[in-house]
């Protein structure tokens, strides 16, 4: 018992079992306590069960389509979840991208840690695991986290072959391969053209470029790549021949990289700009002072001049920083989730500003303006009662006793480690503040915005399942909710007058509106209203 007792008391089991817990609030809790998502996240779950369904794991179906959009590895991991778990649910719907969000970050401590030092790693992983966006996209059962995993993984492995012994350089370029492959059979190229630009651009930095050749790194590594990446996509052309190839390569891949039609996405150069400086956040007030640091003490060094690991790590991280967002910027359709793979660079840069000996002046005004911010949220919150419309009052309210407690404490909190200037404990308090939103906010946002319309689509689907009733839907663009909610295809009408749906309706279909639209509709169809939601109603014949 007296051993025990010492064994609990270790400083290096209690921060085990705190950095388990951190990790379970961050990524973990509260998984299941908010609907899926529109429309992405409806979507894929759905396509995902009709996978485990059909055993079909080869070709991805839509509302009884088939979908070429996707490669099919995300819903593999989908499905088999759904097997073992023995049901399909909204948080076991999430459990796969979380992991996949846990990996990423371990990955960045890992490889940050053997680089430089264990207290470096620590650093870093806190910061890119507290990115807002990233915490939010962890939270939902799409594409972008699995992408940015297995960029992130292949990306940092290729770093890693600069850091370690010689005849254990060839494991690192093989998981640098395999990774970049996983995320081709994840969303396609980025996977591909992140990974190996970034470590082409760093092979010209250090001057080792030839080296990538070596048969050992390029031919097995090459093998490896093509063995995972190859035996999906030749099957799915002899299968489907020029549907897959001008759907799958030419349009959702080439066209949609080079213009924006395909997606109707078309976005200003700077529209990343604008999207890191929200997605970023805590961290993008101590980003910009550090950046400016290093605009004003700029003078290019050779790799060869470098003289610590730290400094090659982080130079390595700018270039990953640049490319990667000149490629994401570079393509006409943008999305803000595209841009998630930035942040790891981004995390390790932020890190070396944070790890540094001194409270900069930048460090302390950033801090400042952060620290201020969250208290002005904090206090404000408290009287939202007095200053938003009733109706709007009604909808934010559950979110109100979090915001005054967790935003002002930390608010207070913070401002006292900065008067004192005590670095660490001011960044550990930011981190805990995220990890805390993360366990106990981030859901009730996610409920909130389902309020504005999201809700309707689901009550209006499970009555549909309930009453065995078919969905139509009419210019209410395209909603994946209903589908998976009723657990069926839907048929969807966009753009049309409201007579094209009255056949449909006189077979016993009932029918999703816009509120909006129902004096419209009235002069074409005779109707009985079944249920009237906050943006959306459904009708019968």
């Amino acid at each position: 018992m007296k051993n025990l007792l010492l064994f609990i008391r270790d400083k290096r089991f209690l921060f085990s079992v705190g950095l388990f817990v951190g990790l379970y609030l961050l990524f973990f809790h509260n998984m299941w306590a908010y609907d899926l998502m529109d429309v992405d996240e409806t979507r894929y779950v759905d396509m995902s069960r009709y996978m485990l369904r059909t055993k079909d794991f080869l070709t991805l179906h839509l509302n009884g389509n088939y979908f070429f959009e996707k490669p099919p590895l995300y819903f593999w991991f989908e499905s088999l979840v759904f097997f073992i778990f023995g049901r399909v649910s909204e948080g076991i719907a999430r459990i796969p991208i979380a992991l996949q969000a846990l990996f990423g970050c371990l990955a960045v401590y890992f490889v940050s840690a053997k680089a430089v030092s264990k207290k470096f790693g620590f650093v870093t992983a806190c910061i890119a695991a507290t990115v807002l966006e990233f915490l939010i996209l962890a939270k939902v059962a799409i594409l972008d986290t699995l992408l940015t995993s297995c960029i992130t993984i292949s990306v940092f492995s290729g770093f890693m072959t600069y850091f370690v012994k010689e005849e254990n350089k060839k494991y690192f370029w093989w998981s640098f391969y395999i990774f970049s492959a996983l995320g081709v059979l994840a969303k396609g190229i980025p996977a591909f053209v992140v990974p190996f630009g970034v470590m082409f651009f760093v092979g010209i930095y250090t001057k080792s470029l030839k080296e990538y050749f070596k048969p050992m790194y390029f031919v097995v590594g090459s093998l490896l790549f093509l063995g995972i990446v190859l035996p999906w996509h030749v099957i799915m052309l002899l299968k489907y021949k020029h549907a897959f190839f001008d759907e799958y390569i030419m349009l959702h891949h080439l066209a949609r990289f080079i213009g924006s039609n395909v997606l109707k996405k078309n976005r200003p150069v700077y529209y990343y700009f604008l999207v890191v400086m929200w997605g970023f956040f805590p961290w993008i007030f101590s980003f910009v002072p550090m950046i400016v640091k290093k605009f004003k003490e700029f003078e290019f060094v050779g790799f060869d001049k470098l003289t610590s690991n730290r400094e090659k790590f982080v130079a390595f991280n700018v270039i990953g920083f640049l490319f990667t967002f000149a490629f994401f910027t570079a393509s006409s359709s943008k999305l803000v989730t595209y841009i998630l793979p930035v942040y790891p660079f981004m995390a390790v840069l932020l890190a070396d500003y944070w790890c540094g000996d001194k409270f900069t002046k930048g460090l302390k005004v950033s801090s400042i303006i952060l620290s201020s911010i969250i208290l002005f949220v904090g206090v404000g919150g408290c009287f939202i009662k007095f200053y938003l419309p009733a109706f709007l009052y009604d909808i934010v309210k559950e979110v109100q006793l979090l915001t005054c407690v967790l935003f002002t404490i930390t608010g207070v909190l913070t401002f006292y480690f900065i008067h004192k200037q005590e670095k660490a404990k001011l960044f550990f308090s930011y981190v805990i503040f995220m990890v805390l939103f993360s366990a106990f906010g981030a859901y009730h946002l996610f409920n909130i915005d389902y309020k504005f319309g999201q809700n309707d689509l689901k009550s209006f689907a499970l009555y549909a399942k309930e009453n065995n009733k078919s969905l139509a839907s009419l210019n209410v663009g395209i909603k994946y909710s209903l589908n998976y909610y009723s657990d069926s295809n839907v048929k969807i009408f966009d753009g049309t007058n409201p007579v094209v749906v009255e056949p449909l309706m006189n077979e016993g279909y009932i029918l999703v509106v816009r509120n909006k639209d129902l004096d419209t509709i009235k002069q074409s169809l005779t109707f009985n209203t079944l249920q009237t939601g906050f943006k959306y109603s459904l009708l019968s014949k």
